[in-house]
């Protein structure tokens, strides 16, 4: 299952902008918002909205989501993902196209 679920990630990681990480999940995603929030304990959570997303969990039946918010007091890590650029094939011997 577990092999199943990385070929999926490394089929769609490309589609996407942000890695997100939670304490409970894990999110690819291409439009995250981060609000630091205070309780009226003056404790500090973190409410994070994503949208278009996709997540890294082996038991939902659909990965994709259209809209999460994940509220928690626990680290919230964003990450940019690099664009890698296009690479065009080089020319092979014998190859007509």
């Amino acid at each position: 299952m577990e092999l199943q679920l990385y070929r999926e990630y490394r089929d769609v990681v490309g589609l996407f902008s942000y890695v997100v990480e939670t304490e409970r999940r894990f999110y690819l995603t291409n439009s995250v918002d981060v609000q630091v929030r205070s309780a009226d304990n003056g404790e500090v959570y973190f409410e994070v909205t994503m949208s278009d997303a996709w997540v890294w969990d082996m038991y939902r039946p659909a990965r994709f989501v259209k809209n999460v918010r994940v509220v928690t007091f626990k680290d919230v890590n964003v990450e940019e993902l690099a664009k890698t650029e296009l690479e065009v094939p080089s020319d092979k011997p014998g190859f007509s196209g």
